[in-house]
This record gives C-alpha cells, sequence and structure tokens, in this order.
C-alpha cells in the first residue's frame, strides 16, 4: 500500500470535538502545502503523526485520543468503517475492518488469534518514529466504539496493551473498563471469544452487499498498482528479525522463482541487495527512535550477526553512528 494516508471528514469532526480547528492543527502540526488537496488533506505516515502530536500540543488533555473518538460524527466515517458497521458480529465487523484498512494507507490492523481470544495489534509500516499515544488510545478507542454500537452492549477488552508509560491510567481505565498495562513491547487490544461473537444489531445486508463489491475493486487495483520491490520490501521487512532473508525465501512467499524474481526487480530499475538496504534503513530509524530498543537488539532484529557489519552499514546510510544519532533526537536512554 502507498503511504499516503487521507484524513476524512469523520477524522476533522474529532478535531472539533475536542474544541479545535482544521486550521489551528494544520498550522501546529506545520504541513506542507502539498498536503492541501482541495477540501482534502493527505498526508504520509510520519505527517499523520505530526498531526497528532499538534492535537496532543494544542490540547495537552492525556485523555485527548479517547475525547476525540467519543465526538466523531459517525454519519461522515469512511466507508470501511460503514462497511464494518453493517457485519454480523464484532469478529466479522474486526476481519472487514482489517481487510480494507490498507485502502486508507499508513495503517494495517493486525488480528493475531491465541486460544479463545484474538489480540488486535496496529502496525504502521512506514513509520520512522513511534506512534503518538493519543493516536494509539484513537485507534483502539475506535474499535470499542464500534463494538459497543453495533453490539449494543458496554463491551470492555479482556487486556489492553501499551508501550507508552504511564500517563492517564484513570481515564483509559475508566473508558476501556480494564487495567492497563504500560511499558509493554507492542500496543494491542484483546478480545474474549464471547465477545467476538456478539450480533450487532445494525447489521444490514443489503447495505454490505452495496459496499463489498466496490471496497473490493480498490483493493484489487490497489495490490495490481503494487511494485514489485515494494512488495519485496514489505516480505523482507516482516522476516529480518525471525530468520534470514534471502531472494529465494522471498520468492517462496511471493509464489514465483528466484529467476523471475530478479528479473522483475531489475525491470523497475533496482536489485534484492538495494531493497534489503532500504528495508534495513527504514526499519533501523523506527527502532533507534524507541528507547526501549537496545542499539544491538536493532541490529539483531536486523538481521545482522556481526555488530561491525551493523555500524558500517548504519554509517553508509545516516553519515554518523547509533548512537550520535540517537542523541541528536534525544532518544537515548
Amino acid at each position: 500500500m502507498p503511504d499516503r494516508v487521507n484524513l476524512p471528514a469523520a477524522f476533522w469532526s474529532g478535531v472539533r470535538a475536542v474544541g479545535l480547528t482544521q486550521s489551528q492543527v494544520i498550522a501546529e502540526s506545520r504541513l506542507p502545502l502539498s498536503a492541501l488537496d482541495g477540501a482534502r488533506v493527505v498526508v504520509s505516515t510520519d505527517q499523520l503523526f505530526d498531526v497528532w502530536r499538534a492535537i496532543s500540543a494544542l490540547h495537552p488533555a492525556p485523555d485527548v485520543g479517547l475525547r476525540f473518538v467519543r465526538g466523531m460524527d459517525t454519519s461522515q466515517a469512511h466507508p470501511i468503517v460503514l462497511a464494518a458497521m453493517q457485519a454480523r458480529s464484532m469478529r466479522e465487523a474486526l476481519t472487514s475492518l482489517a481487510r480494507y484498512k490498507q485502502l486508507c494507507g499508513g495503517e494495517v490492523l493486525r488480528l493475531n488469534p491465541s486460544g479463545a481470544d484474538t489480540a488486535i495489534e496496529p502496525e504502521w509500516p512506514f513509520a520512522t518514529t513511534a506512534p503518538p499515544a493519543a493516536m494509539v488510545d484513537a485507534t483502539f478507542a475506535s474499535i470499542i466504539e464500534l463494538g459497543r454500537r453495533g453490539t449494543g452492549t458496554h463491551l470492555r477488552p479482556r487486556r489492553l496493551a501499551l508501550r507508552c508509560h504511564r500517563d492517564a491510567d484513570e481515564a483509559r481505565s475508566s473508558y476501556f473498563g480494564v487495567s492497563i498495562e504500560f511499558g509493554a513491547p507492542c500496543n494491542a487490544l484483546v478480545l474474549g471469544s464471547a465477545d467476538l461473537d456478539l450480533p450487532f444489531t445494525m447489521h444490514n445486508a443489503e447495505l454490505a452487499d452495496i459496499l463489498a463489491p466496490g471496497l473490493e475493486r480498490q483493493l484489487a487495483d490497489l495490490h495490481a498498482a503494487a511494485s514489485t520491490a515494494h512488495q519485496v520490501k514489505q516480505i523482507v521487512k516482516r522476516r529480518l528479525a525471525a530468520s534470514p532473508v534471502s531472494v529465494g525465501s522471498v520468492a517462496k512467499d511471493l509464489g514465483t522463482s528466484v529467476r523471475t524474481l530478479q528479473r522483475r526487480i531489475t525491470a523497475e530499475g533496482t536489485s534484492f541487495r538495494r531493497i534489503l538496504d532500504e528495508a534495513r534503513q527504514e526499519l533501523v530509524r523506527q527502532y533507534l527512535a524507541d528507547p526501549e530498543i537496545g542499539i544491538s537488539e536493532a541490529a539483531f532484529l536486523l538481521g545482522y550477526q556481526d555488530a561491525n557489519s551493523f555500524y558500517r552499514a548504519f554509517r553508509s546510510w545516516e553519515g554518523t553512528t547509533p548512537a550520535h544519532w540517537r542523541d541528536a533526537r534525544g532518544t537515548s536512554h
């Protein structure tokens, strides 16, 4: 998916709900004029993070993300949210949301079943810094609001884990109805099987049948437009921390031969080695922006077994050492 996030009318209704205006937020976040496309605002992932940091700066209440979602005008919701609202159950709504989320760009919603529970883990693959806490709050609150409005019950998660440190825990605990695990390795909202199988009282099969074909066409067009190099880079990023990455392993994931994959990459004017370097360079910025990840751990997550190789590669990318890069951004321990 492209790193382009369209901020719809519903988003700006949330901004107004916390007492701010679109122009205030745009000015505070210092978005370039290129982000303004007529009445629309289209941003990259990093710019989206800047927008949320601007919201938090202009409205410093620690629960601003929760207030934002509670005040959003659902009549202006994006079609992917409308499609999820027509689902037959919470489980089906989440599956629909995860499938079509990529149409909005920038965010991936992973559903990880574990026994009777399912962990919902949002990821921003293009991000170079950690997501703002208020944005993570809003992401999880929007899922809970979907469930509460859809099922007509006061849906509560089994568990909520946040990477951020303790802050506004009373407001979060009150809203979600569960104690919060702070400083977690990843952001995760966990729902139990009984809640996932709750029926949606607003299920509308006719409206679902109208929305689904259009979303599927958009999804097919998106996949068709994705370059081979882009697909390879996403696979490399997923594989790096888990196992050695080779052109052969990536070709297997894509269901093609090594020769065919190399031919396609070459036709796009790049090489597997260059894609691997680009993937590592993008990931290392994300890792080093997180003070909880040590430099040695970052090297391991990038697939380096030799520290010297990692340091040489980093200097070639950034012109300095990992420690100096961190110090310059104030993200050291």
